[in-house]
């Protein structure tokens, strides 16, 4: 019998295992904003019609996913990079310039405070966390980028249950399994350290929360030095 049983948890750990990787690519960085993008319409659509949210999200896929794919690849194929996982350092620094560029032209363009204030929040933070993930990296520490994205979309969806008064206890609950999935997924992988994926989550849960507070109380002020 304990054959038995030791046989059954053994497969069922090799079959977990298997799984593991697929959350590294669920939740790539680059999908991060998109998950934003659909649960802030999600719970908005009241005051958004259709037509906004698709324009904003399609938007959102050509700068936050379109892009930086076809920026990744070309570093691929001159040498300049080995995944769009980039696991080396070095290789960190131009992806990362771009990205902050990228998101700084979506708050800029598309999805600017007078319209979509959390959504355009949940940028502002990415970009803070963008460029402290790109600090570090001349201090020759390397923060987990997935674990930014998936920490900040599980603040994004704390703070947004705030703002809107509704309950997501349930959402937000999955989203913290997803992290800790997340996390094991890149350790497994053997891609990041546990002090890495620490420095990620703080990189991530931080910002939102920070700009989140700010906006709070200096809501008139930044409004009107929004340009």
């Amino acid at each position: 019998m304990l054959n038995v049983i030791d046989f059954f948890y053994l497969s069922q750990m090799n079959a977990f295992k298997k799984i593991l990787p697929a959350f590294s690519y669920l939740f790539h960085p680059l999908f991060v904003p998109l998950y934003a993008v659909l649960a802030f319409f999600y719970l908005s659509i009241p005051y958004y019609n259709y037509h906004t949210f698709y324009i904003i999200f399609f938007q959102v896929v050509i700068i936050t996913v379109l892009v930086p794919l076809t920026f990744y690849y070309l570093l691929l194929s001159v040498g300049a990079v080995e995944s769009v996982m980039l696991e080396k350092k070095n290789q960190r620094k131009i992806p990362l310039i771009l990205h902050a560029i990228l998101l700084y032209v979506l708050i800029s363009k598309s999805v600017t405070m007078d319209n979509f204030l959390p959504l355009y929040c949940f940028f502002v933070s990415s970009i803070a966390s963008t460029f402290l993930a790109f600090v570090l990296l001349f201090f020759n520490l390397k923060a987990s980028l997935h674990m930014i994205g998936v920490t900040a979309l599980t603040a994004f969806l704390v703070v947004l249950s705030f703002q809107l008064q509704v309950r997501l206890i349930g959402a937000i609950s999955l989203l913290f399994v997803i992290c800790g999935l997340v996390a094991t997924s890149r350790l497994y992988m053997k891609a990041h350290t546990n002090n890495e994926l620490f420095v990620g989550s703080l990189l991530g849960i931080l910002p939102q929360i920070m700009v989140f507070f700010v906006n709070e109380k200096y809501a008139d002020l930044l409004q009107k030095l929004t340009f």
